[in-house]
This record gives C-alpha cells, sequence and structure tokens, in this order.
C-alpha cells in the first residue's frame, strides 16, 4: 500500500486479466477485492468495450472462415 492508505493504480495488464476473469465469470474473492481497490471504473468501463470488440470480432473471422 502506498502512504496515503490507497492501493496504486492497476497496470494495463492487471486490468485486461481482470476482465479476461470477469468475462468467464471465475474469480477468488481475494483477486476481486485487490482488483477493485486497484482498478478505476474508467479503466474497468474501457477495457470491457475493448474486450467485447475483440470477443465479437474474433467470433465474426471464425464464422467467416468457418462458412467459407
Amino acid at each position: 500500500m502506498s502512504e496515503s492508505g490507497k492501493e496504486p493504480r492497476a497496470s494495463l495488464l492487471q486490468v485486461a486479466r481482470a476482465v479476461m476473469w470477469s468475462f468467464i465469470g471465475i474469480r477468488r474473492s481475494d483477486g476481486y477485492e485487490r482488483d477493485v481497490a486497484r482498478i478505476t471504473p474508467v479503466q474497468a468501463i474501457i477495457a470491457g468495450l475493448v474486450g467485447a470488440a475483440l470477443f465479437v470480432a474474433s467470433l465474426v473471422v471464425l464464422v467467416r472462415y468457418l462458412t467459407a
């Protein structure tokens, strides 16, 4: 913990990993609590939108490949 009593902000990789676990729906409670303390709402929203866009794009590519 930093001197101000707050956890430092999460890195891009930590936010991406937390969003991935959220998509899957598997998360330990201590990891969840750590993420809540470090990830800002703006980080979570942006990472969620990017993750959803990548998921949809990968599904589109997969379906086009399978139907070609």
